[in-house]
């Protein structure tokens, strides 16, 4: 669905300028794209539906309160930090990723509409020392190694409803990936949040990490 109809479904309290930086994503990712491959060509139809609305299944989970920090591991072209960005306009989101022609898309299609609360981050998770309240990411690697990864990450301020930790965003079955953490994590179906076929098979896993 190339319609961002999908997200005023979702999401109807968007403010005009949200609704206008989110209707503005399909043109800057088509021809980024057609430059830098970030989204399989096959998808890119899909963007609203596939990138963006499962992005804001996070949005769904938990409510970010102004000033919280966020680093989105593994962003690639801007997923899901750009739309939480978009979403949240008062909290900080900082992006990173290891290819360095991913992270120029993702800052570029920030900056030409006009996020002010993104930083950006040619790097590996490894190399980043500083502290957020939540770690997000999607299908970047599997939990167990992105936990042992970005808990040092996680600062020990809270002021969020849910304790900081992490919130990724999965496919699949999980069950034997979270085993290890099932007395801590909580398991999400994003069918439970939208509708459509394509969110059957997909969930978000929280684990709080401080």
């Amino acid at each position: 669905m190339r319609s961002m109809q999908i997200i005023q479904k979702y999401f109807p309290e968007l403010t005009e300028k949200q609704t206008e930086q989110i209707a503005a994503l399909f043109d800057l990712y088509v021809d980024w794209n057609s430059k830098i491959n970030v989204i399989s060509r096959k998808d890119i139809d899909n963007l609203y539906e596939h990138h963006v609305l499962h992005s804001l299944a996070i949005a769904k989970i938990i409510h970010f309160k102004p000033n919280t920090s966020i680093i989105d591991v593994g962003t690639g072209g801007g997923f899901p930090g750009i739309p939480l960005a978009i979403m949240f306009p008062e909290t900080k989101f900082h992006l990173v990723d290891s290819i360095g022609k991913k992270i120029r898309v993702a800052t570029e299609i920030a900056n030409a509409i006009g996020l002010k609360n993104c930083t950006f981050t040619h790097s590996r998770i490894e190399d980043i020392k500083t502290t957020y309240d939540f770690v997000v990411s999607r299908a970047v690697m599997p939990l167990n190694d992105l936990i042992k990864l970005t808990r040092k990450n996680i600062s020990t301020k809270q002021q969020n409803a849910l304790p900081n930790g992490l919130i990724c965003l999965k496919g699949g079955e999980l069950e034997e990936e979270i085993k290890q953490y099932k007395n801590i994590a909580t398991l999400y179906n994003i069918s439970d949040f939208f509708d459509e076929e394509f969110f059957e098979t997909k969930k978000a896993v929280y684990v709080p990490m401080k």
